[in-house]
């Protein structure tokens, strides 16, 4: 019977949009750039709504879980990608790549449940205003929110474990800007139907499940809207969900693209391009779209602003 010998793997090489070595450096300076926005924007709002009494409500919660997730979710990445993109060697340890598999698919799957529960405290807050405080009192944000990163950890933990178990030929190349699972799989020389079923089983509960109750959520959200009499009433009520609408746009867009897509064998720039969106570009707008829609948000950002410029002044 014919025996396979597979290589022990220490590292791998991440090649993504390495073909292109003209843009290496506006590629740097510009995640570096979008890095430093994602840190100042979202470390802003967490200050923010940790001092400012007034936001101290479900949805600033969530959003404070959001941006913590957001610049976790980029200094996994961000930080050794800007290092790859000046090397010539452009390697990461084994361990280092499941570190960043395990983190980058947790956070990913942790903000799918986020986005989904933040759209749950819309539903209430538009269909049932007055029993709002009562429904979603601090044990519950507190308890859903915990469990989103639960839930998350958990599925990523158990997709790296069976993907950095399995024997990988001695090609040690990976087609991507990171350590993404799919791009990964496909240096694995046995089979991974398991994998992929497990995948797929991991898509509807994280992507599907949270996106199908995201829009059965904001169709009660719309009827109740049109429901207000005045305009300036259902405004006012869009206004509040409006911020959040977007950012799983964005958000899902990304995602949906990269997992649920036909898969070929070999990863094309538009997979890297979208990679870096949903990694990169989809985060940093997120305290910013935040910050723009939100009235409350963008008093306390004034608040705090003018009180540091007038310390500088004095």
């Amino acid at each position: 019977m014919e025996t396979t010998n597979y290589s022990a793997m220490t590292e791998f090489f991440l090649v993504g949009l390495s073909q292109y070595p003209e843009l290496q450096l506006f590629l740097f300076l510009l995640c570096l750039i979008m890095y430093v926005i994602i840190l100042l924007g979202n470390s802003l709002l967490i200050i923010i709504t940790i001092l400012d009494s007034r936001l101290h409500t479900p949805i600033l919660f969530f959003l404070g879980n959001l941006s913590f997730l957001d610049i976790s979710y980029t200094s996994s990445s961000i930080p050794p990608m800007l290092i790859r993109f000046m090397s010539e060697r452009k390697s990461i340890s084994f361990i280092g790549c499941a570190l960043q598999m395990v983190v980058s698919l947790g956070l990913g799957s942790t903000e799918c449940v986020l986005l989904a529960t933040m759209a749950c405290d819309r539903y209430v807050a538009i269909c049932n205003p007055l029993r709002y405080s009562i429904i979603m009192n601090r044990v519950l944000y507190v308890q859903m929110a915990a469990w989103s990163w639960i839930i998350g950890c958990l599925t990523s933990l158990l997709q790296t474990v069976l993907t950095m178990i399995l024997p990988f030929c001695g090609n040690k190349v990976i087609d991507h800007i990171t350590c993404e699972i799919l791009a990964l799989l496909k240096l694995v020389c046995s089979d991974v139907t398991i994998n992929v079923l497990i995948m797929t089983v991991m898509n509807i509960v994280l992507l599907e499940i949270p996106l199908q109750l995201i829009f059965i959520s904001y169709m009660f959200i719309l009827s109740s809207i049109l429901r207000i009499n005045s305009a300036e009433g259902r405004k006012e009520a869009f206004s509040t969900c409006s911020a959040h609408l977007i950012v799983v746009i964005l958000f899902y867009g990304s995602a949906l693209f990269m997992y649920t897509k036909p898969k070929s064998k070999n990863t094309n720039t538009s997979d890297e391009i979208i990679g870096l969106s949903y990694g990169v570009v989809t985060l940093m707008l997120n305290p910013i779209i935040y910050s723009l829609r939100n009235k409350e948000v963008k008093e306390a950002v004034k608040k705090v602003l003018s009180r540091h410029l007038h310390l500088l002044k004095m």
